[in-house]
């Protein structure tokens, strides 16, 4: 390996889809057992290397140099062989420091909780001691290392102005997770999570509920593999290069999900969609129906909306961990916040909207077999659907003008 990545477990990672992108070099993954780490770093067999979980202060002993502003963070994350010779740096530094200034946070004079107590804790530490932060604090459950505990927290600082989240709570495949109530706190201006994947975790659709100014780790994830490519090669990729790269991640990443009205044309404008894009089509409505080998009516019928609630909760959670699709989703999915939560992750929410009369009822539609039902639902859910979307599609002027509509939105 010349270039790459190591670390105990690396199925999430998106370093190689970024290091690859700069067009300098190839880029490899490797997963290290952690009985393995001696080995490879006394083997030194590779160019350059960066490091995440959980060897980030682990890989210090066997480094010939280590620079001073990753020797007083205590964490490593880039590694460069010179002539056999090891040298570290911490580049996740430059990474965080670009993602908060990017998105216009001012720590001058503020108080700072840091969630977690691992390494990228101390280098969020680091940033916002060299922002002007005037109290800073670590928050644990075990209070270790000079932490407080989230009860601490609560009770002596619920006056703090920054929440930055270091902790893997919400970290894909476990997306309920979530480190800490946001609502206790109610000086909050910011909140950043160095979560990647999912794109939203749950602290910060929180956040956005809340009104408070959020971002979650992408950007920071970019920066800092800029950084490293520096260190590697002494090439800078071109600022512009890595805008383009983050936003080519999220159009990768993201999927499209389209909430409405039984008979708003979800199904046919999602697979009009999967011919235009290259996003896999996922009707929410059909696995339900494959997984309980009978159709949805029947389900009605035999054992209640309830159960088909239940059923759809489960299906749904189980598209919401997958990447780069279309989900169209029942009627009634948005009527579950768990299941707006989950949607919400990795997805952006589509609303179509058409008019209650000009929607057909179809006795495969249990809650919408009758005109009658069609508008009375459409007035029980119309603020649901509002409030539960990213954006609202005027879905009137025909399928073709929707779509259209719906791929203008992802340019």
């Amino acid at each position: 390996m010349e270039y790459g990545l190591i670390g105990e477990r690396l199925g999430h990672s998106f370093s190689k889809l970024i290091h690859e992108q700069f067009g300098f070099y190839g880029y490899e993954l490797k997963e290290i057992p952690r009985d393995g780490l001696d080995s490879f770093m006394r083997a030194k067999d590779f160019k350059g290397i960066n490091v995440t979980i959980p060897y980030k202060e682990e890989v210090i002993k066997y480094l010939d140099f280590v620079d001073e502003r990753a020797r007083s963070i205590g964490a490593v994350n880039t590694v460069v062989n010179k002539d056999g010779k090891l040298y570290g740096y911490n580049t996740d530094y430059f990474g965080l420091k670009t993602l908060l200034e990017s998105n216009g946070f001012d720590l001058k004079g503020k108080k700072v909780l840091i969630l977690g107590t691992g390494g990228t804790s101390k280098t969020a530490y680091a940033v916002c001691k060299h922002m002007g932060a005037w109290f800073l604090s670590k928050v644990s459950r075990s209070a270790k290392d000079g932490a407080i505990t989230y009860e601490e927290a609560y009770e002596k600082h619920a006056d703090a102005s920054y929440i930055i989240n270091t902790t893997p709570s919400g970290m894909y495949p476990n997306l309920e997770g979530k480190p800490i109530d946001l609502k206790r706190f109610k000086n909050l201006e910011g909140v950043a999570d160095v979560i990647y994947n999912p794109l939203r975790t749950r602290l910060i659709e929180e956040a956005e509920e809340l009104g408070i100014k959020c971002c979650s780790g992408l950007r920071m994830l970019v920066f800092q593999a800029v950084a490293a490519c520096e260190f590697f090669i002494d090439k800078r990729p071109d600022d512009a290069l890595s805008e383009s790269i983050i936003k080519g991640l999220i159009g990768d990443i993201e999927n499209i999900v389209l909430t409405g009205m039984p008979g708003s044309g979800k199904s046919t404008i999602g697979k009009l969609l999967e011919k235009e894009l290259n996003k896999k089509f996922i009707d929410t409505d059909a696995l339900i129906v494959e997984k309980e080998k009978r159709e949805i009516s029947d389900i009605f019928a035999t054992d209640g909306e309830a159960y088909f609630r239940d059923v759809e909760a489960e299906v749904i959670k189980e598209v919401s961990l997958k990447k780069n699709c279309i989900i169209s989703t029942g009627g009634g999915a948005i009527l579950r916040d768990e299941n707006v939560k989950n949607l919400a992750a990795n997805g952006r929410i589509y609303f179509l909207d058409r008019k209650p009369e000009d929607l057909v009822p179809t006795d495969d539609r249990p809650l919408a077999n009758e005109k009658s039902k069609i508008m009375k639902l459409y007035e029980q859910r119309l603020p649901i659907y509002k409030s539960t979307c990213d954006e609202i599609i005027n879905a009137e002027a025909g399928i073709e003008e929707t779509v259209k509509a719906l791929l203008k939105k992802g340019e």
